[in-house]
């Protein structure tokens, strides 16, 4: 049905620059197009706060020694996952997950946490990724709502977040700058002037107001609808400017942590990494944000320190491309077991540190995967894909069909309900992952 517009003839044609104006404020119009309602999910499973980290390397790992041979829950590892060997029942390893439609080997990178069908295409707009499709869902319940990290990223380009509009969202590349946003009060004088600044936001919609209601009497019933959905959202935003700004007056957490200096060099991939890890496992042992994203951008990292004083004979994208070449394989297995190791020592933080009665790793599940099944072949199917902790019955390989992969994004379902986030869908899921829950 469509919807019937009873505005005069001068003003039938609502250019997409049309504004709203008042009060030396103008107000971009929507497109009318109906914006996906909001709501806060509360969680009854389990009064502990409930976390996520999620790590994605851009170029994947070499497939054959990642994924495990035998399946269930008396699987042999995999050389690879011999790296973890110590956490075995805190981790499950997945084989046939991948995101429908969404191929187009790199292009799929700023994909992996949206599903979102054919990047290649002309005109192709992301979806909203599944930290912020979290965070809207339930609401602000800490400094920052989310954060968004990365390690040697093309910021222009490449993202894990992204709005529900489809806009990337920088990734911060700066310990030093996050430890700072996190740990370090600024001055009387400094606070006072961030709070003067959102103060002086006002409301928005207050200025606009008499030219909105003209608007709105002349529109038909679903425009009127999507305008006031608009609206809500406009609300909402100056309702986060509010809480943030009640956030500037609370004292922030305290450390015994050093301040972080940046690596500048980007051969030092895993360094930079590791500082990355650090900065994200204290972001939520702090209770600074519950959701933290985290890309390793290979695809941008030149030729890279594999161990002290080695170094790789080229850079990470074409070290990738290796074409079975026997060099090429050994370094990339060098560099993809380093990532385990940061990944083990993560998961020993997390299980050493405790959560009012249980571990950290208890309540944060920490999902580590790729767009990328096979960097050398460009293929983006069968993504290797490993989730620990979080409070899921772990122990397992979880096999399904490597020809017809069962959706990626039905895992993140399972991870949005243990969220706490009253979703039975999100991207291009059918469902949920059975063998997940204890």
């Amino acid at each position: 049905m469509t919807s019937k517009c009873n505005l005069p003839p001068s003003t039938k044609n609502i250019s997409r620059r049309r504004f709203l104006r008042g009060a030396g404020v103008t107000l971009a119009l929507p497109l009318l197009e109906c914006m996906a309602q909001k709501s806060v999910a509360t969680s009854s499973e389990n009064l502990q706060p409930k976390r996520m980290l999620l790590i994605s390397n851009n170029l994947g790992v070499l497939p054959k020694p990642f994924f495990p041979e035998t399946t269930g829950t008396a699987y042999r590892l995999s050389p690879y996952l011999q790296e973890l060997k110590e956490f075995t029942n805190d981790f499950t390893v997945f084989s046939g997950l991948s995101h429908p439609a969404c191929e187009g080997g790199h292009s799929t990178e700023n994909c992996f946490l949206t599903g979102a069908r054919h990047p290649t295409s002309s005109g192709f707009r992301n979806t909203i990724s599944l930290d912020q499709y979290a965070a809207e869902q339930l609401g602000r319940q800490t400094r920052f709502r989310t954060l968004n990290l990365g390690v040697n990223i093309d910021k222009a380009n490449r993202s894990l977040s992204w709005t529900r509009d489809g806009v990337l969202l920088p990734a911060e590349d700066s310990p030093a700058s996050i430890f700072k946003k996190m740990f370090i009060q600024g001055s009387a004088a400094k606070i006072k002037q961030r709070l003067h600044q959102l103060k002086r936001r006002g409301s928005i919609l207050d200025a606009v107001s008499d030219s909105a209601q003209q608007l709105n009497k002349n529109l038909g019933r679903n425009d009127r609808a999507r305008l006031d959905q608009y609206f809500t959202s406009i609300r909402e935003l100056e309702q986060r400017l509010i809480t943030a700004g009640e956030w500037e007056q609370n004292p922030k957490p305290k450390t015994d942590q050093p301040a972080p200096q940046d690596i500048v060099d980007r051969a030092l991939l895993f360094d930079k990494f590791e500082q990355m890890l650090t900065m994200a496992i204290l972001a939520l042992q702090s209770d600074s944000t519950r959701i933290v994203t985290l890309m390793v951008d290979a695809f941008a990292t030149p030729v890279f320190q594999l161990e002290d004083q080695v170094k790789s004979t080229t850079g990470y994208h074409s070290l990738s491309h290796h074409g079975l070449r026997a060099n090429h394989l050994a370094q990339l297995e060098k560099a993809d077991r380093r990532q385990m190791s940061l990944l083990r020592h993560s998961l020993k933080v997390l299980a050493s540190v405790q959560d009012e009665s249980s571990r950290l790793l208890d309540s944060t599940m920490v999902l580590y995967g790729s767009n990328m099944g096979d960097a050398n072949t460009h293929d983006n199917t069968n993504l290797p894909i490993l989730l620990a902790g979080g409070g899921f019955k772990h122990g397992q390989h979880l096999a399904f069909n490597r020809e017809k992969n069962k959706p990626l994004c039905n895992l993140y379902v399972n991870i949005l309900q243990k969220l706490g986030v009253e979703s039975d869908h999100f991207g291009s899921s059918t469902g949920t992952l059975t063998g997940l829950n204890s």
